[in-house]
C-alpha cells in the first residue's frame, strides 16, 4: 500500500481537511484527562495523550441504544434501522485499534450484529503510533499491540522531522487521494524509515509482565485455583470501573420500555459489567459468580483465557485503563506477575 509524507507543520490543515466529508471524533483533553470527541477545529487534537478515559468502541457499541419499537401484541420489532453518518476515528493508538478488531470478530459472528456493522461500514481509522510507553500501567509490549498490524486504514508514525503515513486499505487510499498536505513518500525509502524508526523505538518498551506473550494462555490453564484471586477479590469494590472502560468488554443488558398507555415501547440495550453482584443472579435467587473473587477471576479468564479458546485471540490490549481506573488499585501487571510466581514455585 502506498506511503505519504506529512510535515508537521501541516497536521492542522491535514485534520481540517478530514472534517470537509466526516465527523472526525479524536483525542481531545478534558481537564487533567483525555476523551475521544467530535473536532470542533484542530486545535483541539491532542497526539501524544495517555489512553482516553473510555475506548473509541463507544462509537461503535454505545452506552446505550435504541434496538427498535414494538406493539402490545406483536413478534417482531419496527424500527430497527441505524442512524449512521461517516466517521473518522482520529489518532487512535494500537492497542485501540485492536480492541476494535476484538470487538470485529464478536459482533460478526454468526449471528452477526446489524447495529455494529453498520456502524463499522460508515467508519474510517486513522491511527497515531505511540514511540514511548503510555506509563507505568501500559503492557502493550508483551500483548504485541505496540506496533500497528492490521484493522486501520491509516497509520500516521512520527519518524522524527515528519509525519509518515501508511496507507492499509482502499478506503484510505481513497481518502488521501489529492489532499494537498499529503506528499508522496514513495514505498522503499518509506518502507526504510518506518523500520528505522521501530528499530529504536523498541529500545524504549519493556516486558512489564513477567510471562512472554507465548506464555500466556498456558499459565491461566494452571491458575483457575490460585489464591491470587482470593487476595484480589479482598480488595475488589464490585465497582464495574474496570470493565466499563475495557476496549474488548461487550456484556450488555437489554430491557423494554414500555408507553404509559402500555400499547407499545422501546426495546433498548446498555453496557452491562460481569464484575457487578447482580449480572450472575438467576431466577429462584442463584448467583454463579456471588464472590468477589470468582467475578475477578471470570474478568481475567475472559482476557487472557476464554477468549484464546473461542476467538483465538488474547483479549487484552495492554492499555491499561482496567489497572487506571480501579479505586481498589488492583493491578493487571501485580496479578499476572503474582499468578506466573506461584507456578514458578510449583
Amino acid at each position: 500500500m502506498r506511503h505519504y509524507y506529512l510535515e508537521k507543520t501541516s497536521m492542522g490543515k491535514f485534520i481540517e481537511s478530514l472534517k470537509e466529508g466526516y465527523r472526525v471524533v479524536a483525542p481531545i483533553k478534558k481537564e487533567n484527562q483525555f476523551v475521544f470527541a467530535k473536532v470542533e477545529s484542530a486545535g483541539e487534537v491532542e497526539l501524544e495523550y495517555l489512553p482516553t478515559v473510555l475506548p473509541p468502541k463507544k462509537y461503535l457499541f454505545p452506552q446505550k441504544e435504541k434496538l427498535g419499537t414494538f406493539d402490545m401484541g406483536d413478534t417482531k420489532l419496527t424500527d430497527t434501522s441505524v442512524e449512521v453518518e461517516p466517521m473518522i476515528i482520529f489518532a487512535a493508538h494500537t492497542c485501540d485499534i485492536e480492541g476494535l478488531e476484538c470487538l470485529d470478530v464478536v459482533f460478526n459472528s454468526d449471528p452477526a450484529d446489524p447495529y455494529y456493522k453498520a456502524r463499522k461500514k460508515s467508519l474510517l481509522i486513522i491511527g497515531f503510533e505511540c514511540m514511548v510507553p503510555c506509563d507505568e500501567y501500559a503492557t502493550c509490549r508483551t500483548m504485541d499491540t505496540h506496533n500497528p498490524k492490521a484493522g486501520y486504514d491509516v497509520m500516521i508514525t512520527d519518524v522524527g522531522s515528519k509525519y509518515v503515513l501508511h496507507v492499509n486499505s482502499k478506503e484510505g487510499k481513497d481518502l488521501l487521494e489529492g489532499n494537498s498536505a499529503l506528499l508522496d513518500a514513495g514505498n522503499g525509502e518509506a518502507k526504510t524509515l518506518l523500520a528505522k524508526t521501530r528499530e529504536e523505538k523498541l529500545k524504549r518498551f519493556d516486558n512489564k509482565l513477567k510471562p512472554e506473550f507465548s506464555r500466556l494462555a498456558r499459565l491461566f490453564g494452571d491458575s483457575y485455583t490460585s489464591p491470587v484471586w482470593d487476595e484480589v477479590g479482598e480488595k475488589c469494590l464490585s465497582c464495574g470501573n474496570c470493565t466499563a472502560v475495557c476496549p474488548t468488554c461487550y456484556c450488555l443488558d437489554m430491557y423494554d420500555k414500555v408507553k404509559l398507555d402500555t400499547t407499545g415501547g422501546e426495546r433498548k440495550r446498555v453496557w452491562d459489567s460481569c464484575q457487578l453482584e447482580e449480572f450472575a443472579s438467576v431466577a429462584g435467587g442463584e448467583n454463579f459468580r456471588e464472590e468477589r473473587s470468582s467475578r475477578q477471576r471470570h474478568r481475567y479468564y475472559r482476557k487472557f483465557d476464554y477468549s484464546v479458546k473461542k476467538y483465538h485471540k488474547f483479549f487484552c490490549t495492554g492499555c491499561g485503563r482496567c489497572s487506571r481506573t480501579c479505586m481498589a488499585g488492583i493491578s493487571l501487571i501485580e496479578t499476572v506477575n503474582s499468578l506466573d510466581e506461584e507456578n514458578e514455585n510449583v
